[in-house]
């Protein structure tokens, strides 16, 4: 059964930091792309960060320099820190997992709530 699980989330103050982690299961996670995309009500899903297998990142251009993304591979496990936070961070972040090449393998998680107080 494949699984993406995110942990992480939270009520933090602008300019604080959060570190999301999600762990993955039921893949061979070496191989896969790995996102985080944040969502808030009312607008669609958009990419903050991916790190391809030979672990290339890129970055939305509202959070370059402010994160992080890092996998390892040996915990089956992706990382979002997130530094300098501002309200406009706030959503919903998503973990995906995504095969190139084999449209059908694509998931997602379930979420964490991320909420950046002024």
């Amino acid at each position: 059964q494949v699984q993406l699980v995110e942990s992480g989330g939270g009520l933090v103050q602008a300019g604080g930091s959060l570190r999301l982690s999600c762990v993955a299961s039921g893949i061979t996670f070496s191989g896969f792309t790995m996102g985080w995309y944040r969502q808030v009500p009312g607008k669609q899903r958009e990419l903050v960060a991916r790190i391809s297998s030979s672990s290339l990142t890129n970055y939305a251009d509202s959070v370059r320099g402010r994160c992080t993304i890092s996998r390892d591979n040996a915990k089956n496990t992706v990382y979002l820190q997130m530094d300098s936070l501002k309200p406009e961070d706030t959503g919903a972040y998503y973990c995906n997992a995504k095969r190139p090449g084999v449209p059908s393998l694509d998931v997602w998680g379930q979420g964490t709530q991320v909420t950046v107080s002024s």
